[in-house]
């Protein structure tokens, strides 16, 4: 195999790239596979707090603005629903521009929500312009679609579980990080200037996309492929492990937008202020994210699927702890198992998304233990799993749609979060008995080294 790349400096464009030979990627590649880690997880970063920038936004409307508590959690599920939809088109969008072009269209998209958002925020504004500008803080979700799916090229096999998770939790910072921000904002200028905290971000969106364009390369083996995403829906593993990083990713980001909200509806009495809800609110989404490379680490070790189902034997257990604490009214309960929750999405997480790249593996494995060529096997588990990464994003991006509306008819029907926490507990222990009987169980049919 060449030791060599082969670079275009007029556009950055990488002509050969062999990140499993490790002549090559002693010479060169792991330089250039690192660069490119830190500015994708630059705009990741970015993107993830424009995304989840209204979970901080609907702090601020208060009796001025006319929206209940009800309303307040639609405004937070409407950019994760747009954020999942777009995660499909996004993965396809590297391969069509290129990981470095689309990383600096992707991030100058994150213009338009945050510029409106600066310009609507004002009392006397219909819940109707609010509905739509916040609905299009999702092309921020969009962001780590392309992003897992472009890294995921750049590394070896037996460093993704670190790269994607570097890479995701970079990217997942975003969240408390915006959180903090608004946190400051309440602080300092007081819940009637909402307007600062998106006209914070207008010139961290430019050094993103400026850094991007600067430092990343596109690589010319990452080929529009739309026959792997049609291979991918027919593979059973596609939806097994969409339906796991439901559970994982859907928890994070569903409870990162509705966290504050959830404090301020069902503990009213000490979150009377929007500055007292968010003095918390970041916590959970800090830990998640500090912890997803780990997860990834973890699964590195000892496998994706055995991390993963321990995950879910404790994240069963955290939401039961949540919803005895919510039926005792302890604060410090519920705190403790919301944050143990947090934690926990994230190592599932890393090690869930360490599951895609092995499962195609084990795939290639079988098929050139069949006769079928070594680089042909490995070139269609790299597509595939490029594939499933966008899909699996996708879907488990609804989770946290689903995480809002649970907490929406659940405070509308009685006033409290217990439906929400019950039906949490049930989809953990679903997903908890799915990995195992998948991936664990011994089967003639099991994948090895998933």
């Amino acid at each position: 195999m060449s030791t060599t790349t082969a670079t275009r400096p007029d556009t950055r464009r990488i002509e050969d790239w062999q990140p499993e030979d490790s002549a090559f990627w002693e010479q060169a590649g792991a330089r250039i596979a690192r660069r490119n880690l830190v500015f994708s997880v630059l705009s990741e970063h970015i993107g993830f707090s424009v995304w989840s920038l209204w979970s901080v936004l609907v702090l601020f409307l208060g009796p001025k603005y006319h929206i209940d508590a009800a309303g307040k959690f639609t405004l937070t599920a409407l950019p994760t629903a747009l954020g999942a939809v777009l995660r499909i088109p996004y993965t396809f969008a590297v391969a069509v521009f290129g990981g470095r072009t689309w990383t600096v269209i992707s991030a100058l998209l994150l213009l338009v929500p945050t510029v409106l958002a600066g310009i609507v925020l004002k009392p006397g504004v219909s819940y109707s312009t609010l509905l739509l500008v916040a609905a299009l803080a999702g092309v921020g979700g969009g962001n780590f679609a392309s992003s897992m799916a472009n890294i995921n090229a750049f590394y070896p096999q037996r460093l993704k579980g670190w790269a994607l998770g570097i890479n995701a939790g970079g990217g997942n910072l975003g969240v408390p990080v915006v959180q903090l921000l608004g946190l400051l904002v309440l602080a300092t200028a007081g819940a009637a200037h909402p307007r600062l905290l998106p006209l914070i971000y207008l010139p961290l969106i430019i050094l993103a996309a400026l850094g991007a364009a600067l430092r990343m390369d596109n690589l010319a083996s990452l080929r529009n492929d739309r026959r792997a995403m049609r291979e991918v829906a027919r593979e059973p593993h596609t939806w097994v492990v969409s339906l796991l990083y439901i559970g994982t990713f859907g928890s994070f980001i569903g409870f990162g937008f509705a966290f504050g909200q959830v404090l301020q509806v069902q503990f009213h009495h000490q979150f009377d202020t929007a500055v007292k809800a968010a003095y918390l609110t970041f916590l959970g989404p800090l830990l998640g994210s500090l912890v997803r490379p780990l997860g990834g680490l973890l699964a590195d070790r000892f496998g994706g699927a055995k991390v993963t189902c321990w995950t879910f034997v404790a994240m069963a257990a955290g939401a039961a702890l949540v919803l005895e604490a919510s039926k005792q009214h302890s604060l410090g309960l519920f705190l403790a198992g919301f944050i143990a929750l947090f934690v926990l999405s994230g190592l599932g997480n890393g090690s869930t998304y360490k599951m895609i790249p092995a499962i195609f593996r084990a795939r290639a494995a079988a098929s050139v233990a069949a006769g079928t060529d070594p680089e042909t096997a490995e070139r269609t588990a790299r597509r595939r799993s490029a594939a499933l990464i966008g899909l699996a994003g996708a879907i488990g991006a609804f989770g946290g749609v689903l995480v809002n509306v649970a907490f929406r008819q659940s405070f509308l029907s009685s006033h409290n979060g217990d439906a929400a926490y019950l039906a949490f507990l049930a989809y953990y222990a679903l997903c908890l008995l799915l990995t195992w009987a998948v991936y664990l169980r011994r089967s003639p049919n099991r994948l090895p080294g998933v």
